[in-house]
């Protein structure tokens, strides 16, 4: 009966819209995909790179950028606007099948070539005139919209909308938008945030009353251009051993944002490039391969890597700066070239030569692979939190909320068996992302048996260089060749996204990874090269649950160096209420234990807290301390930010997980700070039913100077004299409605007027004190409460 009243309702729906767009038809003419495939030039006085972009910057980016952008619409350059947008989600955790990827500049390149791909325009593709570019372009009714309806004083009114991060996404297009200002008159743009300034929307009005023309992207200046010719051919060598290295650079590096660094790199000029795959060598213009992954079949009997100069906004959450510059060269050319060893073939792009990165670059010299890693290793690990699982509570939640990483000294000895294992017994070192589609619970088992076979082979490997307690020492932590700040890292989840920092941040964690070559090879091809955002429900979950077995293995090397009668206690501490077979994954399975005590003097009851001090005190030569607010702020803000960031306990639950904290002091500055609720779990083992691992009793927070996430959920500002009374408040948070006081007070919310004079002064400083890793930050996640 259903399915009886649903078909004419269908049908009736469809034919609604057909009027509609028959009806705009009539008036503005019928559309052209192709309208927008050129653009057309802007007079001299109203540039869009000077005039336009700055404001979608500021206004439209904060949201809409990423795989993560509403509707897919990119504002972050005029090709994303040209694009238009699309109601299928990108993030989808329930799709049977993978989808068909949706890259901009990359899947397609004109305006028309989307019109196919089911996006739908935001500009007016009709004739061109000021009423139909006004009246049929959705940009302008979205932001008409809230102009109209801008805040309401009725917070009665403001709940009726929805502004959660996991909102159902609203996207009409141009027959749609009449019905949906009816139905929704606070969705205008910018969307759940106050309304552009006057002057902002007469510039945009303006401009999109012309046409919304485009002058194009202005050349590269020709010392850039120089650089860019001299990469290029560094990349594109003609001999095996050029071709493999550049196969193996490309995988790492296909993310980063490329830059030179020299004396081209004046801050307000920095240029941002990608390197890409090509079926075009340098010197011809870039025909890029669009595969799914940088690992799948290229296709074409030559890959050339090129450099495509970043075209769109730089955002905070995508932004992983990599230099380029002389001494990087040298450096490789001395790790892969200068080195005796002969590349007799190329491999080829098979699944299984996805799945594994040791087959696949085994003619290379696994040292080298390893010091590749090492030398950026922050930047390695930024690729799984920045790269395609940039968002996802499934991607993440196999990670605790604060740890530190530090990594295995590297061994030649030990490397090159642990590599030569994994090369020979492939199956061992496979990972569940080599199919973009895949079942779930079979190759779970599967993988999980591989697992615990790889760990006992690995364990044999280890006792023949680990064989008495001298062996385990401090000396198998790798001290960043005396001048490299890699050798010490933080990571933080903040629930469904996460962050990497240089230097040993907050108080000593709660778990602590050491991580060799093996390992972070296998995070980066199972979370950044083989994952692909696109694939299928099977596809993500075997990375997450596979990911469980790569956790184990960064802290079972971490407990190997505590005393042996303390690592099971230890062990179980961290894995509180699991099973005895979810604990011995982690460090203690029969089979993969080593037996060997640590040879590292300890002198208090508390070892493991004493090796992370042992090992800050090593590192002590490199270690960053850039985000030492205690370093990096006067004396007169010191006594009230000690006591908040030593803040414990049940309070912190009320807190987000993220915040921005602005200080403006009595010199008529402001200082920003991060405030980050580490929340504690009993264990983080378990797919499903989180919240029941919370412990909010354990819960801390970390204080560090300057902005080191990139989805905010808070903004608190306060005059350095509330400081303390500000913390006071803080600290007597007892349930929800102390919180939306606490807010009320100290929080720069959504509805606040002054938001974007906030916003704007936020990102000033942001770019200026941070300058390499700033981008603009995304707001997709501020709360409203």
């Amino acid at each position: 009966m259903r399915r009886i009243i649903l078909l004419p309702i269908v049908i009736l729906i469809a034919a609604c819209s057909t009027l509609l767009s028959s009806r705009i038809d009539n008036l503005y003419g019928p559309a052209d995909p192709t309208r927008f495939d050129i653009p057309m030039a802007p007079p001299a006085d109203n540039s869009y790179l000077q005039t336009i972009q700055p404001i979608l910057n500021q206004r439209c980016v904060v949201c809409h950028a990423c795989y993560d952008a509403p509707c897919q619409l990119k504002t972050t350059s005029w090709d994303g606007l040209a694009r238009g947008a699309n109601k299928t989600a990108v993030y989808d955790a329930t799709r049977l099948l993978a989808a068909e990827p949706s890259r901009l500049y990359i899947d397609a390149q004109k305006p028309s070539e989307w019109r196919q791909r089911d996006f739908f325009p935001v500009l007016n593709e009709h004739m061109s005139t000021p009423e139909a570019n006004r009246a049929v372009g959705l940009i302008h009714r979205m932001l008409a919209l809230k102009q109209q309806h801008p805040w309401p004083s009725d917070d009665s009114k403001l709940s009726k909308l929805d502004v959660s991060e996991n909102r159902a996404n609203m996207c009409p297009a141009d027959f749609e938008m009449d019905a949906y200002e009816r139905s929704t008159p606070l969705g205008g743009m910018p969307f759940g945030l106050p309304a552009l300034s006057p002057a902002e929307h007469r510039t945009m009005t303006n401009w999109l009353e012309r046409g919304a023309p485009y002058e194009g992207q202005p050349a590269l200046p020709a010392a850039v251009t120089v650089k860019v010719n001299l990469w290029e051919k560094f990349f594109n060598g003609d001999s095996l051993k050029e071709q493999l290295f550049a196969r193996y650079a490309y995988e790492h590096l296909f993310l980063a944002h490329l830059y030179f660094g020299d004396e081209l790199n004046d801050d307000k000029q920095r240029r941002y490039f990608k390197l890409v795959r090509s079926a075009t060598p340098p010197g011809q213009p870039i025909k890029i391969i669009a595969t799914p992954r940088p690992v799948d079949n290229p296709n074409v009997g030559r890959v050339y890597y090129r450099l495509t100069e970043e075209l769109e906004a730089i955002v905070a959450k995508t932004h992983m700066p990599y230099r380029l510059d002389a001494q990087r060269m040298t450096r490789w050319r001395s790790l892969f070239f200068d080195v005796p060893y002969q590349v007799d073939k190329l491999p080829g792009y098979s699944e299984e030569t996805a799945a594994n990165p040791f087959a696949t670059f085994a003619q290379l010299p696994v040292g080298a692979r390893y010091r590749f890693m090492l030398d950026e290793a922050e930047f390695t690990i930024m690729g799984f939190i920045k790269g395609p699982v940039c968002r996802g509570q499934v991607a993440l939640n196999v990670i605790r909320d604060q740890f530190w990483v530090t990594f295995l000294a590297p061994s030649e000895t030990y490397d090159k068996e642990v590599d030569h294992l994994l090369q020979q017994s492939a199956a061992l070192a496979s990972l569940p992302t080599g199919n973009r589609s895949s079942g779930i619970l079979v190759p779970w088992l599967e993988y999980g048996k591989l697992e615990n076979d790889y760990l006992k082979a690995r364990t044999t490997l280890m006792a023949k260089v680990i064989k008495q307690p001298a062996d385990i020492n401090l000396n198998l932590i790798w001290d960043g060749d005396g001048n490299n700040d890699n050798a010490a890292l933080t990571v933080f989840r903040h629930f469904d996204n996460a962050s990497v920092v240089k230097g040993f941040v907050g108080d000593t964690p709660k778990t602590a990874w050491v991580i060799g070559y093996p390992l972070l090879e296998r995070i980066h091809y199972l979370l950044v090269a083989n994952y692909d955002v696109y694939g299928n429900v099977g596809h993500q979950l075997n990375s997450r649950l596979y990911m469980d077995y790569l956790r184990a293995e960064g802290e079972s090397t971490f407990l190997m160096l505590l005393p042996k009668a303390q690592r099971i206690a230890t062990r179980d501490y961290w894995y509180r209420g699991d099973s005895l077979s979810v604990r011995e994954q982690v460090y203690g399975g029969p089979a993969s234990t080593l037996n060997v005590d640590s040879g590292i003097p300890y002198v208090t009851d508390n070892p493991k807290k004493e090796l992370l001090e042992l090992m800050r005190k090593r590192l002590a030569p490199v270690i960053s301390t850039k985000l030492d607010w205690t370093k990096q702020t006067p004396t007169y803000l010191q006594t009230p930010l000690t006591t908040l960031a030593t803040t414990k306990g049940k309070a912190l639950q009320w807190l987000p997980e993220t915040a921005l904290l602005v200080v403006d002091t009595p010199d008529g500055n402001a200082r920003t700070y991060s405030l980050i609720r580490n929340t504690a779990h009993a264990s983080v083992s378990h797919l499903l039913g989180e919240r029941k691992e919370v412990i909010p009793e354990e819960d801390t927070l970390t204080l560090a100077p300057g902005i080191i996430f990139n989805y905010p959920n808070a903004f608190y500002r306060v005059r350095s004299a509330d400081l303390p009374a500000m913390i006071t408040a803080l600290q007597s948070l007892r349930s929800e409605s102390d919180y939306a006081a606490f807010t009320k007070r100290w929080a720069v919310r959504r509805d606040n007027q002054d938001f974007w004079a906030f916003s704007d002064a936020l990102h000033q400083r942001y770019f200026r004190e941070q300058s390499l890793e700033a981008g603009i930050l995304d707001y997709n996640r501020l709360e409203f409460r």
